[in-house]
């Protein structure tokens, strides 16, 4: 799969190079995945490009996603015509006295919300996008506060579907077993000290919201306008903010339509382990709820839970395109080429340094946190055994990877989802976290290095 040589990596630069400089995520996933089936298929690359489109289509965990993502949106949608949304942010908004108190409200909320990076990110983006523009907090902190309390908490914690899914990965690889800590999600407890970028992501938060560390790049530029125009989100996003609760102020709200439907919503999640059920059942609660007590009629009620699915279909097809990219990076063979490049230089006390950013950079490639992951494991964990590498880092090592991934990839869907909730522009979120992905990512490459040489 690696025949395509030095190839394998030009869509993914065509994709990147194009996002950069056209700022349009959807346009630039389409231009890579044809490109791609134009290096792989030539003049056929029409059918090869439809082939990987319909199997994501018909893709069982991929609907999931979709379909989660659009009830999300009626459920928000419904929440805010309620002024649930309004109601609770009340009661939040005692605690947030300023710009970094509401920050860092923000931040301890998402710790909290752990079970899943979708319902984290969904969750907050809901309650505190208001506040934190009443507060003036530019939506650029906002969203880079929430996405680094995604996927990074989930993959430090042994409750969330991360553990789950990467404790099973691991699990069944030659040599882990044999490390003698019990089944495999007592074994992932071995493994969260050591993933170095959740770590890093997460407490480089309260140093960027105190001050310690400087706003940088866009993220400055966002506080500039702000000071200057009180505008929290920049003109490219103003089309996305024109149906805002904001005119909402003397309206009464109710704790309870809240507190209630996402209380099912977590409380449900959490015990049963699925997210579609947990959000179908709150927008039920919603209609047990609202309709009884004339908060909506029942035409407006449906009107509203469609109104805010289509709001949705923006993100869905971002994150659409970011799957039809994950299978063209699949057939392109892209994890073989870059582990093959890397293997011959790779030894037991840099390997996992190496694993860090090779799966970094597959994960930032292709937008796929879980995918990766899934491909390489095999490859890297027979290779970290045969050489006599500590695999516990090796493990953490993928793990880190695969957060960055999320994390920092503008097409991820952590990344998309973000910026869709916070209700600004793709991009404007990207480029302004980039700087302090950037700096945790670097804090993790030397902790494995230096881990590598001494344990």
């Amino acid at each position: 799969m690696d025949g395509y040589g030095i190839l394998t990596l030009v869509p993914v630069l065509l994709v990147i190079v194009f996002a950069l400089k056209t700022k349009r995520t959807l346009e630039s996933l389409i231009l890579g995945t044809l490109c791609t089936y134009i290096i792989t298929d030539g003049w056929g690359f029409a059918q090869g490009w439809m082939d990987a489109f319909f199997r994501v289509v018909t893709d069982y965990s991929h609907e999931w996603v979709f379909m989660v993502c659009g009830l999300f949106g009626s459920l928000i949608a419904l929440v805010g015509a309620s002024r649930g949304t309004l109601g609770f942010s009340r009661l939040l908004e005692r605690l947030c006295k300023g710009p970094r108190s509401s920050m860092l409200l923000t931040w301890v909320m998402g710790i909290l919300i752990f079970v899943d990076d979708y319902l984290n990110i969904m969750t907050l983006s809901t309650c505190m996008r208001q506040i934190s523009d009443r507060k003036k907090v530019p939506r650029e902190a906002l969203s880079y506060i929430i996405d680094s309390t995604g996927a990074p908490v989930c993959a430090l914690l042994p409750f969330s579907t991360w553990a789950i899914f990467f404790s099973a990965l691991f699990f069944s690889e030659p040599g882990v077993a044999e490390l003698g800590y019990g089944n495999a999600l007592q074994t992932f407890y071995h493994i969260i000290p050591f993933i170095f970028y959740a770590i890093a992501a997460v407490l480089i938060v309260p140093l960027f919201i105190s001050g310690i560390i400087p706003k940088i790049g866009r993220m400055r530029k966002a506080y500039d306008r702000v000071k200057a125009t009180g505008q929290v989100y920049s003109s490219e996003s103003e089309s996305l903010n024109f149906e805002d609760d904001e005119g909402a102020e003397g309206t009464e709200g109710s704790l309870l339509d809240f507190v209630l439907p996402i209380g099912v919503l977590i409380f449900l999640a959490i015990f049963t382990g699925e997210l579609f059920l947990a959000v179908t059942a709150a927008i039920g609660v919603c209609f047990i709820l609202y309709l009884p007590r004339r908060r909506m009629t029942f035409s407006g009620f449906c009107d509203l839970a469609m109104h805010g699915f289509c709001n949705m279909i923006p993100t869905v097809a971002i994150i659409f395109f970011a799957f039809v990219m994950q299978e063209a990076m699949s057939d392109i063979g892209i994890a073989e080429y870059v582990i093959h490049a890397i293997s011959p230089y790779m030894t037991a006390s840099i390997l996992p340094a190496v694993v860090f950013v090779a799966v970094a950079i597959l994960n930032f490639s292709t937008g796929s946190v879980w995918g990766v992951p899934a491909i390489i494991v095999p490859i890297i964990m027979p290779l970290a055994n045969m050489l006599g590498a500590n695999l516990v880092l090796v493990m953490a090592a993928v793990v880190s990877g695969a957060t960055l991934g999320s994390h920092a990839c503008f097409y991820s869907d952590a990344t998309v989802l973000t910026s869709s909730c916070c209700k600004m522009q793709n991009m404007d979120h990207a480029f302004s976290q980039m700087p302090y992905a950037a700096m945790a990512a670097g804090v993790s490459f030397f902790g494995y290095l230096a881990c590598g040489f001494l344990m």
